[in-house]
């Protein structure tokens, strides 16, 4: 949090920083190491710039953002409290009602916004009051109406499709992303976070975890097959540096544009590229593989999620069940 600093006080820490009059406020902490006296020094800055009524949720929210640190929730919530903050910056938690909920849903959705756009701006906005509760920084969390969330509206790609986008990737860099992407199931994230620290050869697997656990998104240890292996084995002799997908030994911290160009490429329109994941579940179903099999591949830690995205695209798995509705032979019978 920029606005404090922390200090040295009478043989422990402290917490200081400069009021709106020019004039430095103090304070004695509790805990004895930097850490600890970094997290209690926030916590006094909370309460001690809180106006007397409480602190607005406009507090509460760059506050949590400021918590979140490295997380990309952070980031994401730096766009959505554009729309939130406009509604909610100046109200309390205590004031905020569902009816103000359902208001903000409504304005939303006929501001043109879709309705699973509202359903994360609404949930950052749960999630940040209910951490505020958690410190204490409020008495209780406000209850955030969050709409239903729709099924997601992405079809898989065809076999057709998926080669011509493959073919379609001119920079190499763009095409190793792509082929991860079809070979591990991943989200794009945690293709380009990888690193070849975390690519094993010999065991034949890839680790698309990442170490200190910076997303809530699940990540999952796959093993590598043919086509990844052949895509990782090419890129490993020409890298130049710890990422695996790298251009001009710079990390790549976006393939936006690259895959933009190959969609043109391919001739292909609206083809997400959270379309691949997709893809990629539903052609491991209809090979047969178990829903666990494919929650385990895709890093869902919840079966129930893998039932929900992708049963639907697999109506044949319920023919068995089917037949045993075929009522029409029940004159046959004496």
């Amino acid at each position: 949090m920029s606005a404090i600093s922390i200090g040295r006080l009478r043989g422990g820490f402290c917490v200081y920083w400069d009021g709106p009059d020019g004039k430095r406020r103090r304070y004695q902490l509790e805990a004895r190491t930097r850490a600890a006296a970094e997290a209690e020094g926030r916590d006094r800055y909370l309460r001690e710039t809180g106006t007397p009524e409480g602190l607005t949720i406009s507090a509460i929210w760059t506050s949590y953002i400021d918590h979140l640190g490295a997380k990309p929730t952070a980031t994401t919530m730096r766009h959505t409290g554009k729309a939130v903050l406009e509604t909610f910056g100046q109200l309390r938690p205590d004031q905020i009602t569902i009816k103000d909920c359902r208001d903000y849903l409504r304005k939303r959705i006929a501001d043109g916004r879709k309705v699973g756009t509202v359903h994360t701006e609404l949930g950052h906005l749960r999630s940040a009051t209910r951490w505020a509760a958690k410190l204490r920084l409020i008495d209780q969390a406000p209850h955030i109406e969050l709409p239903p969330k729709p099924d997601s509206d992405v079809r898989p790609m065809s076999d057709a499709q998926i080669r011509a986008l493959i073919d379609g990737c001119g920079a190499p860099h763009i095409r190793l992303a792509v082929v991860l992407l079809l070979a591990t199931g991943a989200r794009v994230g945690a293709v380009l976070d990888l690193t070849w620290q975390r690519v094993d050869f010999e065991r034949g697997v890839i680790d698309l975890r990442l170490p200190d656990g910076l997303t809530r998104k699940g990540r999952a240890v796959v093993p590598m097959n043919r086509m990844a292996r052949a895509a990782l084995e090419s890129a490993y002799q020409a890298r130049l540096t710890d990422h695996v997908v790298e251009w001009a030994g710079e990390r790549i911290k976006s393939i936006r544009k690259g895959y933009s160009a190959a969609l043109t490429r391919a001739k292909l329109t609206d083809v997400n590229i959270h379309q691949i994941r997709h893809s990629v579940a539903v052609r491991m179903l209809a090979g047969g593989q178990s829903i666990e099999a494919v929650a385990q591949y895709l890093g869902h830690s919840n079966t129930a999620i893998t039932y929900k995205t992708y049963a639907r695209f697999l109506p044949e798995h319920l023919a068995d069940a089917a037949e045993i509705l075929n009522f029409d032979d029940l004159r046959k019978v004496k």
